[in-house]
């Protein structure tokens, strides 16, 4: 198994609901990390272009930067919690991801804070 990875930084606020109280809103310089693997590489010898994956990162971001994650799609209908966070970062990544088969979102690492990280592993989910 070969795996790669991007990573990128956004900056945006939240203010997440833990058992009925709403916390209150407060911005965090979050950073993400998207893991790709692949059981061979292709024909060029790689799992797949760094440049592609980071586009598809910063894609997916782009609707973050600066904003109220509370009042952004998905987040405005979900608690914007890192790990809510990590998933709809894999999920959106999943369908923006235009390479062979072969290669899978491994896992999506959000760190909203330091030393406060969520991880989703997407494979698990099925």
């Amino acid at each position: 198994m070969y795996e790669i990875s991007v990573h990128r930084e956004f900056t945006a606020s939240h203010a997440v609901t833990l058992q009925g109280v709403r916390e209150e809103p407060h911005t965090h310089n979050w950073q993400v990390d998207v893991v790709v693997g692949a059981k061979e590489l292709d024909a060029d010898g790689v799992v797949c272009d760094f440049l592609h994956l980071d586009e598809i990162l910063g894609k997916i971001l782009s609707q973050f930067e600066q904003c109220d994650l509370n009042k952004t799609p998905p987040f405005d209908q979900i608690n914007p919690t890192a790990e809510h966070v990590a998933h709809h970062i894999a999920e959106r990544f999943m369908e923006l991801l235009d390479v062979p088969t072969k290669v899978q979102v491994r896992k999506v690492i959000v760190i909203e804070a330091p030393g406060c990280k969520a991880t989703y592993f997407p494979s698990e989910d099925t």
